[in-house]
């Protein structure tokens, strides 16, 4: 008898610090003994708690990449990029036509890092983001030849490869992820959640949202917030609060998995401002 005594006092203790649940007028309630307090996490009421708003002008831990005065720390092609009301402006126009150029932030690599800043189109042209990106490679696409006559020689310190925050807000592509100057190109649309492993294969696993829903929350003419988290093998891009696009490359030596720079992107006839860039960088 001693032996199920013995089991009977622990039973009796561990039921002693288990919650117990009754039923009052068709609520439950959460009860717990005296002097057991409430799981951390947990509201006093027993309801888990809510992570804080979203607060995009939070900065703790951050570090602003542009001072809204000067390209301190920038590097583009005079001919396109200036600031301009506290924003870096790329501007590309008929008789001043750019193709492909990227404005690149010399002064910090990263892998790891959550990254902030404001973005505006206005025209119909598109933009991007580049992060874990390399400059100084060969380019795989075509130059126009009246962009080659008006921009000189091809500098390739001014060209970038790699992950992309796509942002077009005349097209489907704001919020994707794309591989610039790569082979693999549009890895996750907007609204997809895509496993790949670099070039080799891309698999749809689950969507977001319907892509064109998820485009009217993209403001025209108009200044967007766009934050891009990054870490490990899994990106996320998100747009006024909205998550349009995750892609997960699993190949450890793809492009879009190595720690690189940050940039921004001017393409086609259009005009692109950026502004309160800022970035809390982990590795």
């Amino acid at each position: 008898m001693t032996g199920f005594k013995q089991a009977l006092g622990i039973t009796i203790a561990v039921a002693s610090l288990t919650l117990i649940q009754s039923t009052s007028g068709g609520a439950t309630q959460t009860m717990r003994p005296p002097g057991v307090q409430a799981p951390v996490g947990t509201s006093r009421g027993g309801g888990f708690t809510e992570p804080s708003p979203l607060d995009f002008n939070d900065h703790d831990g951050y570090v602003s990449l542009f001072d809204g005065a000067s390209l301190k720390g920038w590097d583009g092609h005079p001919k396109f990029w200036r600031v301009e009301g506290g924003a870096i402006v790329g501007e590309s126009t008929l008789t001043n036509p750019s193709g492909n150029t990227y404005i690149v932030y010399r002064e910090i690599e990263a892998k790891d890092f959550t990254l902030k800043f404001e973005i505006k189109i206005d025209g119909d042209g598109g933009s991007g983001f580049q992060y874990r990106s390399k400059s100084g490679l060969p380019w795989l696409r075509n130059i126009a030849p009246n962009v080659m006559a008006n921009a000189g020689p091809v500098n390739l310190n001014w060209m970038m490869t790699g992950p992309q925050a796509d942002f077009w807000p005349s097209r489907v592509y704001t919020g994707q992820f794309y591989s610039e100057n790569t082979p693999m190109g549009i890895l996750a649309w907007r609204g997809q959640v895509v496993e790949g492993f670099g070039a080799a294969r891309k698999r749809l696993m689950g969507t977001i949202g319907d892509r064109d829903r998820l485009g009217t929350l993209v403001r025209t003419n108009d200044w967007n917030q766009y934050t891009v988290i990054a870490r490990g093998t899994t990106c996320l891009h998100i747009v006024n609060g909205q998550l349009m696009a995750a892609m997960i490359d699993d190949d450890p030596a793809s492009s879009n998995n190595q720690s690189g720079l940050f940039g921004i992107e001017l393409e086609a006839i259009t005009k692109v401002s950026v502004r309160n860039i800022w970035l809390k960088k982990l590795s």
